[in-house]
């Protein structure tokens, strides 16, 4: 069974330490996304529809919106501690303005790219830092993600061709009967259950609203909601004053324990681990020591 061993979470995004024994279901997130191995068995993330090879002279890069999947390993055994950067755009263009195109889904060309050296030693200390540290000033955490996201990604994007990136991203059109329905997605959770609804509000048939919205979107509705309730759900999670039979159904799901299976299906844990192992860390303002 997969485990989260520890879960920093704050302005920056997440940064989750992941001890990984089963697959997770194709899922997508809105965060620039790293993925590096720390020790254990190599593994593979499916990216663009091949497996992306998960070792320790790897990184898995999954641009925003990107859908993606944990295969783990061909023989299903072992285990593969990772280290998963989901970094927020707003937080890195807040360090570095050219970032703000992290957001952009070419961002990464390549899924695959080779860790450099200088990367490993972040990695292996930022891992220790989770594995071992009780406190860990926001400042300091934050500078660590960062310094690490530019060893890891700054080689393997597109950050130096950032204004014709800009330029994209300024001139991206979504078809207005699609946004629409998302907008009513990220209202209604419980859209997620009923696309056949949604299509209907949107004036057009479901095999057309499918395809109109993978067209707009990079995702299917089904991946599109899930990645919202995901989200959603884990908001709610850093509230402890919230049950977590009530964050089920705030949600979408109707009982817990479909809720429980569906989180374990996208994230490996359980909503309760989630909530055991992450800490919540108020700004740093890393940026503005720059």
């Amino acid at each position: 069974m997969s485990t989260a061993i520890k879960i920093f979470q704050g302005a920056f995004g997440r940064v989750s330490l992941l001890d990984m024994s089963k697959p997770l279901v194709t899922h997508a997130h809105h965060h620039c996304h790293a993925l590096i191995k720390v020790s254990g068995v190599d593994s593979s993330f499916l990216v663009k529809g091949r497996s992306q090879p998960l070792t320790k002279d790897s990184v898995v890069l999954i641009n925003a919106w990107e859908p993606h999947a944990y295969e783990h390993t061909p023989s299903g055994e072992g285990r593969c501690i990772l280290l998963a950067l989901y970094l927020e755009t707003t937080w890195l263009s807040q360090v570095l303005k050219s970032l703000m195109v992290s957001g952009h889904p070419q961002f990464f060309p390549k899924p695959c790219a080779v860790l450099p050296p200088g990367a490993r030693k972040l990695v292996n200390a930022l891992a220790a830092e989770m594995l071992v540290s009780q406190e860990i000033a926001a400042d300091i955490l934050e500078g660590k993600i960062f310094d690490l996201f530019m060893a890891t990604a700054e080689n393997h994007s597109l950050l130096k061709d950032a204004s014709q990136l800009l330029s994209g991203l300024r001139t991206q059109s979504m078809d207005p009967r699609i946004r629409r329905a998302v907008a009513k997605m990220r209202e209604n959770l419980h859209y997620g259950d009923n696309f056949a609804e949604l299509a209907a509000e949107s004036a057009l048939s479901r095999a057309h609203f499918f395809e109109l919205f993978k067209r707009s979107t990079n995702l299917t509705p089904a991946v599109y909601a899930n990645a919202l309730r995901v989200e959603a759900a884990i908001a709610e999670l850093c509230k402890p004053e919230i049950r977590i039979g009530d964050i089920s159904y705030n949600v979408g799901f109707s009982a817990p324990g479909h809720f429980t299976r569906f989180f374990r299906q996208h994230l490996g844990i359980t909503p309760g681990e989630y909530r055991r192992v992450v800490d919540l860390m108020e700004s740093g303002q890393y940026f503005d020591k720059l």
